[in-house]
């Protein structure tokens, strides 16, 4: 058909989503194990206050083009962007912002702040840490 783009390959197809997709137990795997990328909560102030992944970084949305440059000034720095859940974009959109400025390690936290917290990892407050218990829907129950 005339205008339609070209499939890609199944291969290719999952290997950019690999590629440019964490998940939070693969994120805290790897801050486990020395790996630091900069994880950007790109939330409003009201998310940020209400709970954040430890270690993050706020830079709302809007300001993720202007803000950046002094978080992260090189074009190769490890970044990892996410916002409420599944059911919002604005870890798309700033890491397709972060993309077309020429950052070429940027990943989007599939499940965002939602599945963090509802895999039982910390969660960081104005109050201090937490952790809530995981939801067997998310993260397998433990049993002692």
């Amino acid at each position: 058909m005339v205008g339609m783009p070209t499939p890609i390959s199944a291969v290719d197809f999952f290997a950019a989503k690999l590629a440019h997709q964490t998940d939070p137990a693969d994120l805290a795997a790897a801050r486990a194990g020395g790996a630091a990328p900069l994880v950007l909560d790109v939330r409003s102030a009201a998310g940020w206050s209400q709970g954040r992944i430890p270690g993050a970084v706020h830079l709302p949305g809007a300001h993720v083009r202007d803000g950046i440059g002094d978080l992260a000034p090189e074009l190769d720095a490890p970044i990892v962007v996410y916002c409420w859940g599944p059911g919002c974009n604005g870890a798309t959109r700033a890491a397709f912002t972060l993309a077309s400025m020429g950052y070429t390690r940027v990943q989007e936290l599939i499940g965002g702040f939602e599945y963090w917290a509802r895999e039982g990892l910390a969660i960081a407050t104005g109050t201090g840490r937490s952790r809530r218990a995981p939801d067997d829907l998310v993260a397998p129950v433990q049993v002692l």
